[in-house]
């Protein structure tokens, strides 16, 4: 089941699978978030803007605008 990065749960493992808004995507690839790259949401932001994630094994954090245009499929 696809969902935006923004709807995960902390802790939980997804996979990359595209991008919905096409004026960030090139930011988001060079900053290592691939098609089919695993990520995982660490924390989030009490208002959830920022988010930290693990993604091609560092940590980073997304604006919540740019969390919200990453589709991704959870890992079961």
């Amino acid at each position: 089941m696809y969902k935006r990065l923004s709807e995960i749960e902390i802790g939980v493992p997804a996979i990359i699978r595209s991008f919905e808004n096409e004026e960030i995507y090139l930011k988001l690839m060079e900053m290592g978030c691939i098609p089919g790259e695993e990520i995982i949401v660490l924390k989030v932001a009490p208002l959830k803007d920022p988010i930290s994630v693990i993604v091609a094994g560092y940590k980073l954090s997304l604006r919540l605008n740019e969390a919200e245009s990453i589709i991704v499929e959870q890992k079961i």
